[in-house]
């Protein structure tokens, strides 16, 4: 089960350290408005049900600090290999193509332990900073 703060779950980005800073600051910024999760890794394996539009989460720090709030804007769960360049592109990491997003998102998830399939089910959230 996902950490909650004040009832709310919790959002960490990334994995702990430099990454999870960058992309705290790009969600800050306004420059990162989605984020990717895998279906069976961050959601059956957790027990977790899938965010849904108007839901809020608290984005935390490395430090699991609170940073801000969001709020989910869109949610699709979507193929791995059907991820569109709507969705890379607002990941806000700079990304060239959704071949450069799935190299990129491929590599993390495996460091991560899990090989990710062409089938893979990536729930794709779209954001914003709430008010």
């Amino acid at each position: 089960m996902w950490p909650r703060m004040n009832g709310l779950r919790v959002l960490e980005l990334g994995s702990p350290g430099d990454l999870r800073r960058q992309l705290t600051d790009l969600t800050l910024s306004g420059a990162k408005t989605a984020t990717a999760g895998l279906l069976p890794l961050d959601y059956e394996a957790e027990g977790e049900e899938v965010e849904h539009v108007g839901e809020r989460l608290v984005l935390v720090d490395d430090s699991g600090g609170r940073v801000a709030e969001i709020e989910i804007t869109r949610v699709e769960l979507t193929p791995f290999a059907e991820v569109g360049w709507e969705f890379a592109a607002a990941e806000g990491e700079g990304f060239r193509s959704t071949e450069h997003w799935r190299e990129a998102h491929r590599r993390y998830w495996s460091n991560q332990g899990y090989d990710v399939e062409n089938t893979t089910t990536v729930v794709c959230l779209w954001f914003r900073l709430a008010p």
